[in-house]
């Protein structure tokens, strides 16, 4: 049975502020929220599974990696659970103007949604909050196997973490993040060394057996969701397997999958994908 969880909240299920704002009536409680759909589905019968995966993407994926731990501890030691994080795996780097815009934004966002207490402590207690909504400070401490799905070439983070309109107030990256046959050759490159700072972020992190990782060169962002990506005859292969076949043989321990695609432009099987 799959299970699709609406993305409410805007903190990756982590907020809990007990005050309600009463001109907008927003509520920051996304943890709240967790832990109910959680004790819903235990008592329809999640409780007695065999087998169980929490995945999602892009913040749904962040989600993945930040409840992961939780999830297990709410299942019996007799099932099998393991997790899933696509696109999730944002990055803490400079932008264009070379400030920390990502980093300033999350901290502010834990602030907001008051997400300190409900993230994972093994990172709290090193580390400032805000820095523990990027997973290369958490992943390392994930006791839960957990799989990554990946492009190098993230298309939001390359728009919203490496070159976001206040990085760029005339626009000259526009018409580049929309489509990457438009980027000039140094718009290329720059985003190719965006791509050595994300493999410098998972690379170190994902060492343990039992966990595994998809990291294709496309300008994707979110795989996992769609046919065309997932499984189809034409869906980016790593040495000649597709998404879900690296995930599948990993899931069900037939083999571990721990692939880094090579940078530009050797995989034909991206719709989009970034040229030397």
């Amino acid at each position: 049975m799959e299970i699709k969880v609406r993305y409410c909240d805007g903190s990756s299920f982590t907020g809990d502020v007990e005050a309600v704002n009463p001109a907008t009536n927003l509520h920051f409680r996304g943890q709240r929220v967790w832990l109910a759909i959680m004790e819903d589905l235990l008592a329809k019968g999640m409780k007695n599974a065999q087998n169980a995966i929490l995945s999602g993407c892009s913040a749904g994926g962040l989600s993945s990696i930040l409840h992961c731990d939780k999830f297990r501890a709410l299942l019996p030691p007799t099932t099998k659970v393991k997790c899933l994080s696509d696109a999730g795996y944002f990055i803490n780097a400079k932008d264009l103007a070379g400030t920390q815009h990502i980093e300033t934004f999350y901290s502010q966002v834990v602030a907001t949604h008051q997400s300190a207490k409900n993230l994972p402590q093994s990172c709290t207690s090193r580390l400032n909050p805000g820095l523990c909504f990027f997973p290369q400070n958490v992943v390392a401490q994930i006791q839960t196997p957990i799989f990554f799905v990946n492009a190098a070439y993230d298309s939001w983070q390359i728009k919203n973490i490496l070159a976001p309109g206040v990085a760029d107030p005339h626009g000259t990256w526009h018409d580049c993040k929309l489509d990457i046959k438009k980027c000039s050759s140094l718009q290329l490159k720059t985003m190719q060394d965006f791509r050595v700072q994300f493999l410098s972020a998972i690379n170190g992190r994902v060492d343990s057996v039992s966990k595994g990782m998809f990291i294709d060169s496309c300008y994707a962002h979110c795989q996992t969701e769609m046919q065309e990506t997932w499984m189809r005859a034409d869906s980016p292969l790593l040495e000649k397997t597709t998404i879900a076949k690296a995930v599948g043989d990993w899931y069900f321990d037939r083999s571990p999958f721990k692939k880094i695609d090579c940078p530009y432009p050797c995989n034909p099987t991206c719709h989009n994908r970034i040229f030397e």
